[in-house]
């Protein structure tokens, strides 16, 4: 009898242990459910709600105008999605190589400053469905590298190629072009003064900015292959878990790619050259 009243106990402690952690559990998905995301916290900030955008200079993505401006096709997408979410937007201005801890870290809300979807970035943030397309193109100096017209040419021990740190242009030089030696930068203006200096064959950068070096200066630089050669799709970075604000982020893209604006944008900053007046 003394046996059975014990197992009886048990049980019943383990029933009633089980009923508290049940509880406890519910709680949490309970609390889990309630807790603000991204998208309630930027549209309760402030007098009217601010979108707080990181990002990093990229000509044309994202530059000073003459009066110290922010210009660039990622400034026309912070500042529509902003409108369109009915808040203010602040840019916070982030060297490339630190501007994922800084959103992890909570300085921003978003990454908007052409950021390539790629594995290794997606362990550590979630990306939005590609708003936009790019891809590495390269331009050299004329003198060092003459004769120069594949990638092959440059992937040579004597070679050196200029990067952005931190930056896919820097991951692709390292991936398709393993022998030559690269030589990183914070500044894609000091790879480019490197490059014009000669103290590089090649700076490796998204499109379009080596063609747009090339046309400033076709004396001394040129483009050595007719078309971009890597392809990668661009997306927003947010934190990982915040599903509305992924949510909301994805319909927005579906929505002014569906009416032609992304493309109308793009178009302006990246197949004209009519903005070049409003930074000299």
């Amino acid at each position: 009898m003394k046996t059975i009243r014990y197992i009886l106990i048990a049980s019943l402690c383990v029933f009633f242990a089980s009923m508290v952690l049940t509880e406890a559990s519910a709680q949490g998905i309970r609390s889990d459910l309630t807790k603000e995301g991204t998208l309630e916290q930027v549209l309760k900030r402030g007098k009217q709600g601010v979108l707080r955008v990181g990002m990093s200079t990229f000509v044309p993505w994202a530059m000073k105008d003459k009066e110290g401006k922010l210009i660039g096709f990622e400034i026309d997408v912070a500042q529509r999605l902003a409108r369109d979410m009915g808040v203010d937007v602040e840019f916070i201005p982030t060297k490339w190589s630190g501007i994922i801890p800084a959103l992890l870290t909570g300085k921003f809300d978003i990454i908007i400053g052409g950021m390539g979807i790629r594995s290794e970035r997606n362990i550590k943030v979630n990306f939005s469905i590609p708003y936009d397309y790019t891809g590495m193109s390269i331009v050299a100096h004329t003198k060092l590298a003459s004769g120069f017209d594949s990638l092959d040419d440059f992937n040579r021990t004597d070679v050196t190629i200029a990067a952005r740190i931190g930056t896919t242009a820097a991951s692709s030089v390292q991936r398709l072009l393993p022998r030559a030696q690269l030589k990183l930068f914070d500044d894609e203006s000091q790879a480019v003064q490197e490059l014009l200096n000669g103290r590089v064959h090649a700076l490796v950068a998204s499109a379009p900015l080596p063609a747009f070096q090339a046309l400033k200066y076709p004396d001394r630089l040129f483009l050595p292959l007719k078309e971009n050669f890597t392809r990668e799709p661009i997306g927003f970075a947010v934190t990982k878990g915040d599903v509305d604000f992924l949510n909301f982020l994805n319909s927005w893209i579906i929505v002014v790619e569906a009416e032609g604006w992304l493309q109308e944008r793009k178009h302006y900053w990246f197949e004209t050259r009519d903005w070049e007046n409003l930074i000299q």
